[in-house]
């Protein structure tokens, strides 16, 4: 009876260390699945702020879901899109929409929009010139020379009265477009990048907030005028096809649309950076 009472102790004791050894297993793999997930690496090239600092802001919240976003910084506004089509990166942020289309077409690529995520508005300004009513005949104003921006830019003169073009031209105007020209202004059509500098060299400049804001230029202060948020020019991030719907790139546009990112620019860009989100 003894031995009988040893031997169903024996085999408890048996089945809990096994027990115990299975589970300890199950926990070493589990733990070892988790060391070898590998950090996801997010490529993102920008130009300048508060795009920059947008993705500055999303770079904690996506390292908490094990997503390390690089920020790769370049120097003009074609290398973004082409980094993106050529795989060098995962997405871009610095354009619009209408950009990303006209670089699909002349480029047969295929970006696509993941999200707009802020406003920049135009404004035009004057280094000599208080008001446009100051600005004189005949004066010289500068504005982008790529179809897109050039459109924008005129489109915006033409909402503030300045100019008046063909029926039916919309966003995609040129000069030659100009129908009614009150006060003979002379455009100056420069790369985008130049505007800044034309701001000494013309009468008058359109700029976005992000070439307008390091000569401490601010649109309610400085500006002659100002232009209404349009959807199709909000500034968006921009991806391929093949990456859009992929896990990163959406915790990415989340992260960007956060309530960190929407706190940052009103604090920050109250008047020329307004959320699109």
């Amino acid at each position: 009876m003894q031995m009988k009472k040893l031997l169903i102790l024996f085999t408890a004791l048996l089945i809990i260390l096994v027990g115990c050894s299975s589970n300890d297993g199950e926990n070493n793999d589990t733990e070892e699945n988790a060391d070898t997930q590998e950090e996801v690496t997010l490529e993102v090239a920008s130009i300048n702020p508060p795009m920059t600092e947008i993705l500055e802001v999303a770079q904690p919240i996506l390292k908490e879901q094990g997503i390390n976003l690089e920020i790769v910084y370049v120097s003009d506004n074609i290398q973004p899109n082409n980094a993106v089509a050529e795989g060098e990166v995962d997405a871009n942020f610095f354009g619009h929409g209408l950009w990303m289309e006209t670089y699909n077409e002349n480029s047969g690529t295929d970006l696509v929009v993941v999200k707009p995520i802020y406003h920049a508005t135009l404004g035009l300004y004057s280094k000599n010139y208080d008001s446009m009513d100051e600005l004189p005949d005949g004066a010289s104003i500068a504005i982008p020379n790529d179809p897109t921006n050039r459109g924008r830019a005129l489109a915006f003169l033409e909402e503030q009265g300045v100019i008046k073009l063909t029926d039916g031209t919309g966003i995609y105007g040129t000069v030659q477009d100009i129908e009614e020209n009150p006060k003979n202004y002379d455009f100056q059509e420069v790369d985008l990048l130049m505007l800044a500098r034309m701001y000494d060299d013309a009468d008058a400049s359109v700029m976005y907030p992000s070439y307008a804001a390091p000569l401490d230029l601010l649109p309610s202060r400085d500006a002659l005028l100002t232009e209404n948020p349009i959807d199709d020019f909000a500034i968006s991030l921009v991806a391929r096809a093949d990456n859009v719907d992929s896990d990163p790139i959406q915790k990415l546009a989340e992260a960007m649309t956060s309530e960190e990112v929407r706190e940052f620019l009103e604090e920050n860009y109250p008047e020329s950076a307004i959320p699109a989100f």
